[in-house]
């Protein structure tokens, strides 16, 4: 019997980018990463589980995350939230929480429905995801080039710790490789 999976091509990039955004959290004192798992994280979500300084914690939803960074922040620990865009609508209500207590957040999202998307399912919330933060007040970065992964996070990381704001940075679904439907053979 012959399942459909998805698989990642393999992504044509020259720099490591989650390890420059690994070490661009590091280097601001990032203490907790939560995320809902996600295969354009996974890198990143590694180097952080083998990280003895860095607590890691795996959410059900994404708007726990949010509550997450909220409660570290007030525990005097700096937290990041690692998503997918497909997530996002499920925090909207939640980041009313950060504007509203002037609580930091970093939140980093893997995007779809943009290049070569193969799920159309994730088109819908894939176009929708800028607004939706910027409806709530969260400034929204882009992350299009890997080479300008270290700059782009540390404008964020920033911007959130240092002044108290949420920020949203969106990586280009074309960073993280193209999907595409296989079949496989039991």
């Amino acid at each position: 019997m012959m399942d459909q999976i998805a698989v990642h091509q393999d992504n044509a990039t020259s720099t490591d980018w989650p390890v420059a955004i690994y070490r661009t959290l590091k280097d601001f004192g990032v203490a907790q990463v939560s995320y809902v798992p996600d295969a354009g994280h996974s890198k990143l979500i590694k180097l952080s589980h083998a990280d003895a300084d860095i607590k890691t914690t795996v959410l059900t939803t994404e708007e726990e995350g949010v509550a997450l960074s909220a409660g570290a922040w007030l525990g005097g620990d700096r937290a990041v939230l690692l998503m997918q865009s497909s997530g996002v609508g499920n925090c909207i209500n939640m980041l009313s929480l950060m504007a509203s207590c002037r609580f930091p957040l970093l939140t980093l999202v893997t995007m779809r429905g943009e290049w070569a998307e193969f799920n159309p399912w994730q088109i819908p919330m894939g176009r929708a995801t800028p607004q939706a933060f910027e409806i709530m007040g969260t400034t929204v970065l882009r992350l299009d080039n890997p080479d300008d992964a270290e700059e782009v996070v540390s404008a964020a990381a920033s911007l959130a710790y240092d002044g108290d704001q949420q920020v949203a940075v969106l990586i280009a679904q074309r960073m993280i490789g193209r999907k595409k439907w296989t079949k496989e053979t039991h």
